[in-house]
C-alpha cells in the first residue's frame, strides 16, 4: 500500500464543492469515481482544503492510498484522460504514508477577484465578480492592513459553521488593481467556513465608504457576523496556492 499525492486545478462553476455530497457532483466525488475505475480498487482522497460551492482553485491538494503498481508520476496523465475538461491533475507523487494535507503545517492563499467597469464582459464572468460600483483602492489597502496577525475572525465566519475555535492566522491581506480588474490576495494558515469571501465583502463595503478602514478592529473585537460585510459571491474566489512549511 502506498499514499499518492494530487495537486488538482479545478473550476468550480459546476460543482456543489470539494467534499462528497448526496445527490450533488462534487470535485471530490469525481476523483473518487474516476480514481476507482483507473485504479479498480476503491479510492476515497482526502482533500487538504474543502472549498465552497463555485469556488475554483489551481492548486488543492489531495491523497489517497493504492495498491496500483502505476509509477505515482505517471497517475497525474492516466487520471486526467478520464476526468471532465474543468478537473485537471498538476502533479502526483508518492508522500510518506504517515502524511495528512490537514494535519501539518501549511499556508495557503487565496485570491479574490472584482471586475470593476460600467458592464461586465463576458469572459469574466465565471471567474470574477462583476461591479460597477467606484471603489478607494487606497482605503481597501489601509483597512486589509488589520487583518494580518493572529486574531479571533468569529465576525468573519458564517453563522452556521461548527468549529472548536474561530482564532485563525492571517500571515497578509494585499489589495490591486490593474486596468479593470481588482484582486485582493489573502495568505494564511488556516482559514474560516466563508471567512475570505466575507473579508472580500467587507473590504468592498470599506472601498464603497459604507466602512471607516479602521472600523475593521471594531468588527473584529465584535465577534458578531452582523457587524462584518456581507459574504461576496463565491465566484470570485481562487485558492491559488497550498504550501506545506
Amino acid at each position: 500500500m502506498k499514499r499518492i499525492m494530487l495537486v488538482v486545478a479545478y473550476d468550480g462553476t459546476n460543482y456543489h464543492g470539494w467534499q462528497v455530497q448526496q445527490n450533488s457532483e462534487t470535485i471530490e466525488g469525481v476523483l473518487n469515481r474516476c480514481l476507482s475505475a483507473l485504479l479498480q480498487e476503491e479510492i476515497e482522497v482526502i482533500g487538504a482544503s474543502r472549498t465552497d460551492a463555485g469556488v475554483h482553485a489551481l492548486g488543492n491538494v489531495a491523497v489517497f492510498d493504492t495498491q496500483t503498481r502505476i509509477p505515482a508520476g505517471k497517475i497525474a496523465y492516466a487520471l486526467n484522460a478520464r476526468l471532465p475538461e474543468d478537473i485537471r491533475i498538476q502533479e502526483s507523487k508518492e508522500v510518506d504514508s504517515a502524511f495528512h494535507p490537514r494535519h501539518c503545517d501549511s499556508r495557503k492563499t487565496y485570491e479574490y477577484r472584482i471586475y470593476n467597469a460600467p458592464f461586465p464582459i463576458p469572459t469574466e464572468r465565471l471567474y470574477t465578480h462583476f461591479s460597477y460600483v467606484p471603489y478607494d483602492i487606497g482605503r481597501m489597502q489601509e483597512a486589509a492592513a488589520y487583518f494580518a496577525g493572529t486574531h479571533d475572525f468569529k465576525s468573519f465566519c458564517s453563522a452556521e459553521a461548527q468549529v472548536e475555535s474561530t482564532v485563525r492566522q492571517v500571515d497578509s491581506v494585499e489589495v490591486g488593481k490593474e486596468g479593470k480588474l481588482i484582486t485582493i490576495r489573502v495568505t494564511g494558515r488556516g482559514f474560516l467556513y466563508n471567512m475570505v469571501r466575507i473579508m472580500a465583502g467587507t473590504l468592498m463595503e470599506v472601498g464603497r465608504g459604507h466602512i471607516e478602514p479602521q472600523e475593521i478592529v471594531r468588527i473584529l473585537e465584535a465577534k458578531d457576523r452582523s457587524a462584518a460585510g456581507p459574504t461576496a459571491p463565491a465566484c470570485g474566489l481562487t485558492l491559488v496556492k497550498y504550501e506545506f512549511l
